[in-house]
């Protein structure tokens, strides 16, 4: 006989197989086996919020399978995901398979390697009641929330409409940032820019604008501009001082949760739900040629900075015998968690520090390669020697007004030679400057005035929503990708292009949760219940007493909802397009169906007419001079085809350029990825350029 070892997934089962052998069976629950009914509330509110779990439709010969398993082995090991979610499931195993939870069999594998599956082996534990009770306490108080507030949503506005505390908080800020858009009152200001040189044979470098000596100036117009310009001309500029110094910039650290959705959305491209799936897979295992199945990174759902000191040596190994020991710090970098933070695992890194992405680039999916490089190489990073620069500031004399200048040349790249954390709004940097000393005279090339408006606070990204997400505390690592897709399917937001845009539906559902449910909507109140739940989590807090302490304020507040609201009925208004009803000269409204987004006509009944949503991208076809248009896959990709199809079969990925080929007068391109660039599709033509 063997023991049955229990986790989630078959790649992960077949992984831990190959390290654990033939005196173990490692099977699969294929995540959750049981849950809550869909259809019902399933949670018995007046007796202590008893949960009545079920087992998940279509499980019903898995779980006969897992039974029999059971039964036949010498001992159950569950080894689930090591978060609350895992230790839910093994504790679902638990009570389905009659496994005592007191009883050390419970394991935890924070890396899928040879010696991370036998450390968690070597250490069974029994099952921590206390991160059970939290994760009861999260899927109930979700639970409750979802299925109380949801109907009064199809009364009030209309059917098919979900609330979430998580997803409602974000829509609230999505939301919010729209309403500080429209509120926005642009403002004109000026800068001017000069170009100065040395003498007439040396190269110019840039100078902006600052006022005087006496402080900052703002130009608010341009007769203020002309007027200083005009100052300007009959001016010397004169170098005032000159101040250089050395500047160390440190590596980031290595990744959490978020912050490597957030990386992978700015460098990648990834929406947060393609990156999870990709790290599901690296840590669950992969197929390498001569090592098998194998895990190549550390859980992936973690707010944890801490590294462990094998990662920390095998790292500085690799960076010692590949860089070189003056790429190492002179003493290991550590970096400090947020308070908030649980610590339960490592950092996201390599499982084996020296397994490049190269070396595994032909076992992996593009997604996979281009994430486990990421990984690896921001660990990577994070071990190595500080970036050093020589600064230059430089304050620049002209009459009464005075221009600065500031510029650097790297002395040591450090850790910029592997990797430069990315960022969702450019820097404006300097060049290295002249060498010059105080009292020099300088000869101004050029001397420009700009005009500039004030611009309003751009939209959310993916990015930048699970970092303020997580900055208010909104949410845990395993919440935000699930979140974000939630928000979307149900239509409360919308992507323009990387921007999260909320739908009208949007504004009026999280108007109305604003006016009469301001808790579930409110940031600090949803933040305050994650921290409750965590003191579930650590055994500080009892889970029935968290959980009826929400319910008595939100029923009172559901409650006054329904009498206030009685009888009242909101309606959504249409998305009124530019496009004009050819039956009857009414503008067509956006309508949302069961295959997605369609334009009808406002005067059905009367007209029924009703068109698909078509974007004109400015392109011309190459292959028909039709207009290119730009559609959706079944997979909702944007891809670009020709306007005339079917009689026309031209299609691409690469959006239209709006800019024709220099050799054979056709439209061009933009090149796909980081390094953009455009080209001709014309058959036998070949252009390419790296203008973006």
């Amino acid at each position: 006989m063997s023991k049955l070892v229990i986790v989630e997934s078959p790649a992960k089962a077949k992984t831990i197989q190959k390290y654990l052998g033939p005196g173990y069976k490692v099977v699969a629950s294929m995540g959750h086996i049981r849950d809550l009914p869909k259809t019902l509330l399933g949670v018995d509110i007046e007796h202590g919020f008893q949960p009545r779990y079920m087992d998940i439709p279509g499980k019903t010969a898995l779980i006969r399978q897992l039974k029999t398993d059971a039964a036949e082995s010498d001992g159950v090991v569950l080894a689930t995901d090591p978060d609350r979610e895992g230790e839910a499931i093994s504790w679902h195993l638990a009570q389905l398979l009659k496994v005592d939870p007191e009883q050390n069999n419970r394991v935890t594998f924070n890396e899928i390697t040879k010696s991370g599956v036998t450390q968690g082996m070597e250490h069974p534990r029994p099952l921590d009641m206390n991160l059970v009770n939290a994760q009861q306490a999260r899927r109930i108080l979700d639970r409750i929330v979802g299925y109380k507030l949801s109907p009064f949503l199809w009364k009030k506005i209309r059917k098919g409409l979900s609330a979430g505390r998580v997803q409602s908080a974000a829509v609230r800020i999505i939301v919010d940032r729209e309403e500080e858009i429209r509120a926005f009152v642009s403002e004109e200001y000026w800068t001017i820019d000069a170009l100065l040189a040395a003498d007439e044979k040396g190269k110019g470098f840039p100078a902006r604008f600052h006022g005087t000596k006496k402080g900052k100036l703002k130009i608010e117009n341009k007769e203020e501009a002309d007027r200083i310009l005009a100052a300007l001309r009959q001016a010397s500029f004169i170098v005032d001082k000159v101040k250089r110094g050395t500047r160390q910039i440190s590596p980031a650290p290595p990744f959490i949760t978020s912050t490597l959705q957030q990386e992978a959305s700015r460098k990648l491209g990834f929406a947060a739900r393609r990156t999870m799936k990709a790290a599901q897979e690296l840590y669950e295992g992969v197929e390498i040629p001569e090592m098998g199945a194998v895990g190549l990174i550390t859980y992936m759902r973690t707010d944890s900075l801490r590294i462990s000191e094998d990662a920390r040596r095998d790292g500085a190994a690799f960076i010692r015998e590949r860089y070189g020991e003056k790429y190492l710090p002179e003493k290991p970098r550590m970096f400090k968690s947020r308070s908030s933070a649980q610590d339960a695992h490592e950092a996201i890194r390599p499982s084996m520090p020296a397994l490049t992405p190269e070396q595994v680039k032909d076992s992996l999916t593009a997604d996979q390669y281009k994430l486990y490089k990421l990984i690896w190489d921001r660990f990577m990073a994070s071990l190595m020697a500080n970036c050093v620069h020589d600064t230059c500031q430089m304050d620049i004399a002209a009459g009464d007004y005075l221009f600065k200048a500031s510029g650097y040349t790297v002395k040591f790249d450090g850790y910029t030679t592997l990797y430069v954390e990315g960022k969702d709004e450019d820097d404006e940097t300097g060049g290295p400057l002249p060498v010059l000393a105080e009292g020099q005279e300088l000869i101004p090339r050029e001397l420009k005035g700009n005009q500039h408006f004030t611009q309003p606070p751009p939209r959310y990204t993916e990015a930048t929503l699970i970092k303020t997400l997580e900055e208010n505390g909104i949410g845990r690592p395993s919440t935000y990708a699930p979140t974000i897709t939630t928000i979307l399917a149900r239509e409360y937001v919308e992507r323009e292009g990387k921007a999260l845009k909320p739908t009208p539906l949007g504004e009026i559902t999280t108007r109305l949760m604003k006016e009469q449910f301001p808790e579930v909507v409110d940031v600090e109140f949803t933040a305050n219940m994650e921290h409750q739940l965590d003191d579930v989590d650590s055994g500080k807090s009892d889970w029935v007493e968290t959980l009826d302490h929400f319910y008595q304020g939100f029923a009172q507040t559901l409650e006054n909802a329904e009498k206030t609201m009685s009888g009242e009925k909101i309606t959504v208004p249409d998305e009124e397009s530019d496009e004009v009803c050819e039956l009857c000269g009414r503008k067509m409204v956006v309508k949302s169906g069961r295959y997605g987004k369609f334009l009808a006509c406002p005067g059905y009944p009367e007209c029924k007419n009703t068109k698909k949503i078509i974007k004109d991208t400015g392109g011309i076809c190459p292959k028909c001079g039709g207009a290119i248009v730009a559609k959706k896959s079944k997979n909702n990709r944007v891809f670009y085809g020709c306007a005339n199809y079917p009689n026309c079969d031209f299609v691409t990925w690469n959006e239209p350029a709006k800019k024709l080929c220099p050799q054979c007068g056709k439209n061009l391109f933009k090149k796909k990825g980081k390094a953009g660039g455009l080209f001709c599709l014309t058959e036998g033509c070949g252009y390419t350029s790296d203008e973006k």
